[in-house]
């Protein structure tokens, strides 16, 4: 009889697994500046790597060492506000540019644009994130370069 019932729960529970997985996917632009200072000021980056969005120009020479590094950030959104859950997932898609930047001796990331499922977004002031119930992420494309 045990076996009936672990059974039974077992189905409902797989059947429900499709509805968590065509979860809400959420669309969200926010404010790129915000976060990185906000990176900077919790340590998590020392700095020494700027940022620039696609369409804005850092003063200087730029010279790209590598271009169009990816990253694709997830991070756990459980009891998060979006807004908190895309932070936390572009934070750790700075920490990948900024770490990479500095393997090859740039200096700067330029020409940021959202990659989210490879799609293309360039906005000189705004990230693409997209929060569901449970996870959020965040992707970016960009040239690890030298400005001088």
């Amino acid at each position: 009889m045990q076996f009936k019932t672990f059974a039974a729960t077992t189905t409902l529970l797989l059947c429900a697994l499709p509805a968590i997985s065509q979860a809400r996917d959420t669309a969200l632009y926010l404010p790129f500046d915000q976060v990185v200072t906000e990176a900077i000021s919790t340590g998590k980056i020392d700095g020494s790597v700027k940022f620039y969005l696609a369409g804005n120009t850092p003063a200087g020479k730029v010279s790209v060492i590598s271009p169009g590094a990816v990253t694709n950030k997830k991070t756990n959104a459980f009891n998060k506000s979006d807004e908190q859950a895309c932070s936390w997932a572009l934070q750790s898609a700075l920490i990948t540019l900024h770490d990479a930047a500095k393997k090859v001796g740039a200096n700067a990331v330029t020409n940021i644009a959202s990659f989210y499922k490879r799609n293309e977004r360039k906005d000189p002031k705004t990230y693409e994130c997209h929060a569901g119930a449970v996870i959020a992420g965040v992707a970016l494309k960009g040239d690890l370069s030298k400005v001088n």
